[in-house]
This record gives C-alpha cells, sequence and structure tokens, in this order.
C-alpha cells in the first residue's frame, strides 16, 4: 500500500535547488510555484492548461501550453453518438520558453493565445467560475470553430487534486492539479451546428500543471464526470507521471469533496485494438469498472527528436466506485476517457 502522504501547508514548491520541498498530495493548490525557482535549463520547462468539457453526445477540449522549445495550442470538437467522428487542430509554436506567460497558479488570471488564426483564453473570474472563450479560423473543412463556455465549481468545499512528485533526476518535478466536476453551460458552434451545455447534466475538468520532465515518458490517465441523482460524481485517475512513491492522483470527486484513492490499474485490450473493452481494478477495492470505447482520438507526432504518440479513448463507463465512508456509487454509462500516451520531448 502507497502512503499518499497529504500535504497541508503553504510552502514553496521547490528548495534552493529547485527539487521538490514536498512530496505527496493535496486538495487545494497549497504550493506557490514560482519559475524563477526552477533550475533547469528553460527549454525543459513544461506549462499547460487544458480544460476538458464533455456535453451528452459530444465534447471539446482545448489546450494552452508552453513547453519550453515547443509550445501546442490545440482545439478538440468529438461527436460521440450514433456516427462518433472527431477534429483536433493544433499549432505548433517554436522555443517559446515563457513567452506566452502562464498564470503561475490556476486560482486567479488569464491563460490566452492570440495569432492570426486563433484566440483563445481561459478566465479565472470573481465568483470562482472558469470562462472558455475561442475563435479558431479554418478550423475544419475551411469553417471556423467559436466557443463560449461557463464552467462553475462545486458547491464547498470545493477540494481538487493537486500532486507535487519528482522525477528520477535531480531539479525535475511533476505539479499537476485536476479539477472535476465543474457545471458547464455555454455552446460551442462549428459548421452551422450549436453544442449547448446543461450545467445540470454537463461537466468540465480543467489540467493544470507545471513541471520540468524527463525525456521519454509513456502515462495512463482517465477522468470523467456525471451527475448521479442531484449529486455530481466524478473521477481522476493515473500514473506514468514521474516517481509516486509518495502518492497517487487516484481520486474520485462527490458533491465537491475529494475521496482517495490507492492504486489503479489500466487494463487495455489483449487485441491491441483501443477500441475494444478496458477494465479497471483498484488495489483497494475503490474502483472497479468496464469502459466500452466509442471513439479513439489518436495523434501522432514524429520530427524524430520529438515524439508524441497518443490514444485518447472516450467511452462509458460501468462499474462501482467506493467514497471514503464505505457508500457503494453504481456507475451506469458514464461518459468518460482513457488515455495512453507515449512522449519523446
Amino acid at each position: 500500500m502507497r502512503r499518499n502522504h497529504e500535504i497541508t501547508e503553504r510552502a514553496l514548491l521547490l528548495d534552493e535547488k529547485g527539487n521538490l520541498r514536498e512530496l505527496g498530495w493535496a486538495r487545494h493548490l497549497l504550493s506557490e510555484y514560482r519559475r524563477e525557482d526552477i533550475k533547469a535549463p528553460k527549454f525543459r520547462i513544461k506549462e499547460w492548461d487544458y480544460y476538458l468539457v464533455m456535453g451528452d453526445d459530444f465534447a471539446c477540449a482545448f489546450t494552452i501550453s508552453d513547453d519550453g522549445y515547443i509550445g501546442l495550442q490545440s482545439v478538440s470538437l468529438l461527436e460521440l453518438g450514433t456516427d462518433p467522428w472527431e477534429h483536433t487542430e493544433t499549432i505548433l509554436n517554436v522555443l517559446p520558453m515563457g513567452k506566452l506567460k502562464l498564470p503561475a497558479s490556476s486560482e486567479s488570471g488569464t491563460t490566452k493565445y492570440r495569432d492570426k488564426r486563433l484566440h483563445m483564453e481561459f478566465t479565472v473570474q470573481e465568483d470562482g467560475s472558469r470562462r472558455i472563450r475561442c475563435k479558431f479560423l479554418d478550423f475544419y473543412q475551411k469553417r471556423p470553430f467559436h466557443c463560449d463556455i461557463t464552467l462553475a465549481p462545486s458547491p464547498e468545499p470545493s477540494e481538487s487534486m493537486v500532486i507535487q512528485t519528482p522525477w528520477d533526476k535531480d531539479k525535475h518535478f511533476y505539479y499537476n492539479q485536476k479539477i472535476g466536476t465543474l457545471r458547464a453551460s455555454g455552446w460551442a458552434e462549428w459548421n452551422g451546428k450549436k453544442y449547448r451545455f446543461d450545467p445540470q447534466r454537463n461537466f468540465g475538468t480543467l489540467d493544470w500543471g507545471r513541471g520540468v520532465w524527463t525525456y521519454d515518458n509513456t502515462w495512463f490517465w482517465g477522468a470523467g464526470n456525471g451527475d448521479l441523482d442531484g449529486h455530481a460524481f466524478g473521477f481522476n485517475i493515473g500514473y506514468g507521471f514521474g516517481n509516486t512513491e509518495a502518492a497517487s492522483e487516484n481520486v474520485l470527486f462527490y458533491d465537491g469533496k475529494v475521496h482517495k484513492l490507492e492504486d489503479v490499474t489500466f487494463h487495455l485490450p489483449a487485441s491491441g485494438n483501443y477500441m475494444d473493452p478496458w477494465t479497471f481494478s483498484s488495489s483497494d477495492g475503490r474502483f472497479e469498472m468496464e469502459f466500452i470505447p466509442v471513439l479513439d482520438r489518436a495523434a501522432k507526432i514524429d520530427f524524430k527528436v520529438l515524439v508524441s504518440d497518443q490514444h485518447q479513448v472516450f467511452g462509458r463507463m460501468n462499474g462501482k466506485a467506493v467514497l471514503d465512508d464505505g457508500t457503494v456509487l453504481e456507475i451506469r454509462d458514464l461518459l468518460c476517457f482513457a488515455e495512453q500516451v507515449h512522449n519523446r520531448y
């Protein structure tokens, strides 16, 4: 059993050598990230904000990232109904190395990117909600994509999953926050079709991260949200992000509170076909699921030195999740995703 050390005090994230002061997980963004405290070269620093917003049978994803010697700004539109399809459009930037000036905290400020084709910004508003606005010219089939989406936090305590773990290399670290059960309202539009989000049923997830990674990594990540009889439920599971001996990032979200899980294992199809059913099991027996894929958002970039091979698979989860007090939640047809990603950059 892993220790799952919980961080409860505010402090600087990094010490004078550029290593993490404390290893573990937290319910809020307690550790202060300061880019100037990093001792690794600028081209190794990775900073990103990623939002995934899921409707009844569609989804939108948005990324603004500064990964040192490359920036990746992307938008995805996915239809997950009877005739699934997706399109992802990505703009690459050479050597941004901090020029995008991403905020040092997820709790305030605006993350934005602008060029002749793409205007995109994520704003934390005074009431704590998050607004996503995007205009992407010539997004797909020479038609533009537009959106204006608001994500409202869960009621108090509005807990999240924060993890700070090292890589097995000096001056390398992973600082990441996942916020689930953000109720979604607003719209997205492409090709004359308006996709509307209903906050009673639809949710968003924030993946906010800052860090210095090693060169070659494979990770697994999955997340989903839904309404269970008026209760906001979500999950975040994953591994492969550095040395996780101090803590995992496996949690359940329920009515604004985080319930911590032990190890969760992704059992990918033995066939090698990502569209065959997956299963998930947990060392504490609190997350036992079957996953039926609907769409594989596969993407591969291969520039020899820079490689990204992604399979973000969307589908529906069925099984059981167990809260900290032993309450068993029956999960049925929960729209979510699970992914395997191999990166060299």
